[in-house]
């Protein structure tokens, strides 16, 4: 099977320490309306992130939210998020080509709209996203 193409358990952050951390302050942040990106890159020399690749975690995990305050029924929460996750698992790979060996980035996406868009549409603000944050990545 090829594993370039899905979006599994270990690729998502779920650690509440890295979240924090993520969303604590100083760390990069854009938007390509009606996305916002918050993403931060760690050295395998640090201390959380040195736990986390004796794990054989991946290079790059991703958080998707959509808030309550945009979208009061689940129904469309979880069809935003659906969305965001299928864009993220089709164009992950440009994070990981451009990612040097030994880091680790950290990706959330935030969604800011209270209006629904195609998959299409968000497929192309999540690409652009994720170009912008590769660029970053390669100037560093």
């Amino acid at each position: 099977m090829n594993h370039i193409h899905t979006l599994c358990k270990a690729e998502r952050l779920r650690s509440h320490k890295v979240i924090e951390a993520l969303f604590a302050g100083g760390n990069t942040s854009f938007s390509a309306y009606p996305i916002r990106a918050v993403f931060m890159l760690e050295d395998g020399a640090s201390g959380t992130m040195v736990s986390l690749t004796e794990k054989k975690m991946p290079p790059v995990q991703v958080l998707i939210s959509v808030s309550k305050r945009h979208f009061r029924h689940a129904v469309d929460r979880n069809r935003v998020k659906r969305q965001l996750r299928e864009a993220y698992r089709k164009n992950k790979s440009i994070l990981e080509s451009v990612l040097p060996e030994g880091q680790h980035l950290s990706v959330a996406l935030l969604w800011l709209s209270s209006e629904h868009y195609s998959s299409k549409q968000i497929e192309e603000k999540v690409k652009k996203i994720l170009i912008r944050i590769a660029e970053k990545q390669t100037r560093i």
